[in-house]
């Protein structure tokens, strides 16, 4: 079935960072934001990562004020496709999302890409109108039984750069 991405990015203009994702599951299309399916260990991963706690599960606004604080953007690589439920491997005919324009609004200096799919995506729509590299990173989703919590927040950990406020640190 031929589905289209119906909420915006998460960003500002002080965002530094993006997460690339594929396209939202079925429970996040439901609820209408990123990462909805209770057990995907985005939200988790990102309170442990930044110190912070775990926002309600529909508490969207908690969720795009603790990405905003730590300079995070959020999105899609893709805007529209024929998927199959949630499933990665079923997506065809991708339209991608102008992340170019996202970066030309923001100062965004590293793209993580939240499983090899968003990597493989990124890389076959995307890349060639950006140019900018993209760090791929093991998937949240509950689908990826290979990694535990505790290995995810290991290697997105040793990988994934927060911005530091330079502000706070005077």
């Amino acid at each position: 079935m031929r589905v289209e991405h119906e909420f915006e990015p998460v960003y500002d203009a002080h965002s530094q960072v993006l997460i690339l994702g594929t396209f939202p599951s079925v429970k996040s299309r439901e609820m209408a934001f990123y990462y909805g399916h209770p057990q995907n260990r985005f939200w988790r991963l990102i309170a442990a990562l930044t110190g912070e706690e775990v926002p309600k599960r529909e508490d969207i606004t908690a969720k795009k004020q603790l990405l905003l604080r730590h300079k995070i953007a959020v999105w899609d690589v893709i805007a529209a496709c024929q998927i199959t439920g949630s499933s990665d491997s079923s997506i065809r005919d991708v339209i991608p999302n102008d992340i170019g324009a996202l970066l030309q609004k923001t100062n965004i200096t590293h793209i993580y890409a939240n499983g090899t799919k968003a990597y493989d995506l990124y890389m076959k729509y995307v890349y060639g109108q950006t140019n900018r590299e993209i760090m791929k990173l093991p998937s949240t989703s509950p689908a990826n039984a290979a990694y535990s919590f505790e290995r995810l927040q290991a290697v997105w950990q040793k990988n994934f750069k927060i911005p530091i406020d330079k502000s706070e640190q005077q």
